[in-house]
């Protein structure tokens, strides 16, 4: 038995799209290595992976699922991260510390499209990583198509290390391309039979030669074999895949049916004899070889139970029950196998497990006992892309709410929270309608919290087409002294983006110095609804003239004339709707390109360019302004067009002026919510 206790404890992460079967591959590759005795199914809700009520109740991975166990003697946590692309975090966290990573996909070349932005993100951060092409059962799509698709949009090259043997429709068997031997699936594992099918000899010659030339690019001993017509040996073979799939050289691929318990013990055995360990990990991601203990903790959890849980790799050294890291205190430490759990001692290195209530640590910290350890920085959240306007369904928890929301941001850093300036909502940001609905289904499962949310308000403006001048007085007399404040003033549009001004040219005291202000005060407190019924912006005040009563004139009547003069003198003015414009960048397969510019045309865009996308091979950049009416649910739309995988990323531009239909349709809207009457 090969010796691979050098490695020590290993981490693989299951990746891919949704769908693809990664939490049934959990469930095969627990039981096939005899960490559960019997095979848990997603559909009778008994596995492992994907415990929590959100997950059951949709019937899908919708957080990371940690298992650990042993296999032959070697220790391993598995990462099974969700498929939504909409729950990305999780995946970017897992491979942020893991040592290789399984990309799941299903047969056929429009699946395996839905992996390739995951595979590029893997090359582009140096994780070694094999495909393992999953639901092979019954399936007529080619596992050749498949790998066809993918090399149209990757760079890194592709090997096949297996080719099927077809009974009919199904594939029955393999031939593994190293030792030119073929099996037939059982059972139990796989049987190896007497001979290779002689419909695949030629094929297994073309695909052997195919995987051993990709080989011979990284190792010029075996080139020079390979132009001497050597066969290397078996083993020899066996040593290049193991160094070229460490090294993240090359991505093999592998073919299975995680439900019918095919390929699994090959898979697990590939994992076993060609993943690198925690000392090539640690090199990767730059952490010293040398030192005191450090671990990275990549996920948080909060549970009724439990409470607060900081799950971390050690990537160095040793981690005790009781030590301190970062200047905490670790008060429990559990190995984790999906809702299962296992008190240690302590977590050696390279190995997965749960720290007890560590308050003041958040994920992507890297701790140590002195609290100084170095590293490299966490990956940034990816950007939001869609965002409900929430609210509690009781006044009286508002405030329980924003503690909710918190401890979900730690668990998932891609969520954002807080008030919208421009509308007052607050607004809960996400990568999707589903995530965002799903954390709003955690408020309510873990704190009794009935949050509800709609799609926000888009932040529209209004101003003015053409200058005038105003006079309005406000006289009131009531016993005592009385209120007069006397102001002539002359409104006048600006430029787009100028924003506000107030000027005054008073002479002769007609206004005393002390009361322009409150008229300032005035003017802005009604700039805050405009005769639209919206905020206006881009005009200029002036205060040229006006009276004052020595008795009866004060602050609040000076300030009450000037919000006056605004309230009569800006429907005059021509009140124009401005809606806000937003510069989108979108990123698609080139294969979508004409679906994204027509989605974009029908959306009121306008198309400034495309071009190839840098460094993405087979991808384009579409360029446009859009409305932001139009790019709330945007994502929707483009992950439908694009089999889930284009994104988009967006930033405001200008406001612009909006007319027609579509500018009646928002004002008569605004005027019903204000309870006022349409001009």
């Amino acid at each position: 038995m090969a010796d691979t206790s050098e490695f020590g404890p290993r981490c693989a992460a299951l990746v891919g799209p949704y769908l693809s079967g990664k939490t049934s591959l959990l469930e095969a590759m627990l039981f096939k290595a005899g960490a559960t005795n019997r095979l848990g199914r997603i559909t009778e809700g008994n596995t492992v992976g994907d415990s929590s009520p959100e997950a059951r109740s949709r019937t899908m991975s919708v957080e990371m699922n940690v298992a650990s166990f042993d296999y032959l003697g070697d220790s391993w946590t598995l990462l099974d991260c969700p498929g939504s692309v909409e729950l990305i975090q999780d995946t970017l966290s897992a491979l942020a510390v893991c040592d290789i990573a399984v990309v799941v996909i299903e047969p056929g070349a429009d699946k395996a499209l839905g992996a390739a932005r995951l595979l590029r993100g893997l090359h582009e951060q140096g994780v070694p990583h094999i495909i393992f092409i999953n639901k092979i059962h019954g399936a007529a799509a080619s596992v050749a198509e498949s790998v066809d698709a993918l090399r149209g949009v990757i760079d890194q090259p592709l090997v096949l290390r297996e080719i099927p043997i077809r009974t009919g429709d199904e594939i029955t068997g393999y031939v593994d391309l190293a030792s030119k031997r073929a099996f037939e699936y059982t059972e139990g594992d796989p049987k190896e039979i007497a001979d290779v099918p002689a419909d695949l000899s030629d094929r297994l010659e073309i695909e052997r030669t195919v995987m051993l030339e990709a080989l011979s690019d990284f190792d010029d001993g075996l080139l020079e074999k390979l132009l001497e017509d050597e066969v290397p040996e078996v083993g020899e073979t066996y040593d290049h895949l193991a160094a070229a799939t460490r090294a993240g050289n090359l991505v093999p691929v592998f073919f299975g049916s995680a439900e019918s318990d095919h390929g699994i013990t090959r898979l697990l055995k590939v994992l076993r004899h060609e993943a690198p360990g925690i000392a090539a990990t640690r090199e990767r991601i730059g952490i010293d070889a040398d030192g005191e203990a450090v671990a990275r903790v990549f996920k948080t959890s909060h549970g009724s139970q439990t409470g607060k849980r900081s799950i971390a790799r050690i990537l160095r050294g040793d981690v005790e029950d009781g030590a301190t890291l970062g200047g905490s205190r670790v008060s429990g430490i559990v190995k984790l196998r999906g809702a299962d759990q296992d008190k240690v001692a302590k977590l050696a290195e390279g190995e997965v497990g749960a720290l007890g209530r560590m308050e003041e640590v958040r994920s992507g910290d890297l701790l140590s006992p002195s609290g100084n350890a170095e590293g490299p920085a966490w990956p940034a959240p990816p950007k939001p892309v869609y965002a409900l306007a929430i609210h509690a369904g009781r006044r009286d928890d508002e405030v329980k709410m924003a503690g909710a929301l918190a401890r979900l941001i730690e668990e998932d850093p891609s969520l954002t929270y807080g008030p919208n300036p421009d509308t007052g909502e607050f607004v809960l940001r996400g990568q999707g309608e589903t995530h965002l609905r799903i954390a709003l289904e955690r408020m309510h499962n873990r704190n009794k919290l009935e949050v509800d949310g709609g799609l926000p308000q888009v932040a529209y403006k209004e101003s003015i087409k053409k200058p005038i001048s105003q006079h309005a007085r406000h006289k009131k007399q009531s016993g005592g002294h009385g209120q007069f404040g006397d102001v002539h003033i002359e409104i006048k549009p600006l430029p787009r983006g100028s924003g506000f001004q107030f000027t005054d040219s008073i002479t002769g005291g007609v206004v005393p110095k002390q009361y322009i202000p409150a008229v300032e005060n005035g003017v802005k407190e009604y700039l805050s609804q405009g005769p639209l019924g919206f905020p206006v912006v881009d005009v200029s005040v002036e205060l040229t003239d006006g009276q004052f009563h020595a008795v009866d004139s004060s602050d609040q009547a000076f300030k009450t004339a000037g919000s006056l003069a605004m309230r009569e003198g800006m429907p005059k003015c021509g009140p124009v709707l401005l809606e806000p414009i937003f510069s989108v960048t979108i990123s698609v397969p080139s294969e979508f390109l004409s679906r994204v510019q027509s989605l974009v045309s029908g959306r009121r865009g306008q198309i400034l360019g495309f071009e190839p996308k840098e460094g993405w091979k087979g991808w384009d950049e579409v360029n446009a302004h859009m409305p932001e009416s139009e790019i709330l649910d945007l994502i929707n739309e483009l992950r439908s067009s694009t089999q889930g995988v284009g994104t988009f990323e967006f930033e405001f531009d200008r406001l612009q002026e909006i007319t027609g239909k579509e500018a009646d349709q928002v004002v008569k809207a605004r005027q019903s919510e204000l309870g006022i009457a349409a001009e």
